[in-house]
């Protein structure tokens, strides 16, 4: 589903319509819903809530451009996933470099799971409809190191959902997903907050909160 651009109040109400949008797919079951930490969740709430199905995290982390670190060079996620994108290579950052940036974002990633999940074992994925939810999708990258997760997890099925999306990462995610909800593709993309009226910051303690909501709701 795609329509103009357009910005969202905040992430509440972007989930909620992206939910409507997700509601018409009729997912098959068992389904879940994961939402990419920590600006995703508040959007995946919303979904899962709309669908009545569980909530959960994909934990990943973008590897960033060492002097530009909002600019994705690629990813790793929860599994050993490691997403690089070619990109890296024109930017002169060699594997090995790449390498330590990576290792930096993935003790971050062990952080985040032991904060998050509160010790709780490995999501348990294969055979599940897997609807990941991110605020928006850029470059791609983050996404689509949770999609290999995912995958590598033995998903039945992996469906990407986002409120906004670039072009590129629009196109990359209908190649790669199973398939796509996104709202909307805006031709210039530089910040996923330019299409928020409020794109608040989020801490780890908001992520519980909702993660906790979510399963008393369950």
């Amino acid at each position: 589903m795609r329509t103009d651009t357009r910005t969202f109040d905040d992430r509440r109400s972007a989930g909620i319509e992206l939910a409507q949008a997700v509601l018409k797919l009729q997912l098959q079951s068992p389904a879940i819903v994961l939402g990419l930490p920590r600006g995703g969740v508040p959007v995946a709430y919303e979904v899962a809530q709309a669908l009545h199905i569980p909530l959960d995290v994909m934990i990943v982390r973008k590897v960033g451009m060492p002097t530009q670190p909002e600019l994705a060079i690629g990813a790793v996620a929860s599994g050993g996933i490691t997403v690089r994108d070619p990109p890296a290579a024109v930017l002169g950052i060699t594997d090995d470099r790449f390498e330590q940036l990576a290792q930096v974002e993935r003790a971050e990633l062990e952080r985040r799971e032991r904060s998050y999940r509160g010790g709780l074992p490995p999501l348990e994925l294969e055979g599940k409809c897997v609807v990941l939810v991110d605020d928006g999708i850029a470059t791609g990258a983050t996404m689509l190191a949770a999609l290999l997760a995912a995958r590598k997890a033995r998903a039945a099925s992996v469906i990407v959902a986002a409120p906004v999306a670039s072009v590129q990462a629009a196109a990359s995610m209908d190649a790669e997903a199973d398939q796509t909800v996104i709202l909307t593709t805006p031709r210039n993309l530089y910040a996923i907050g330019q299409f928020y009226r409020n794109f608040e910051q989020l801490a780890d303690e908001d992520v519980r909160e909702l993660l906790a909501r979510a399963q008393r709701a369950a």
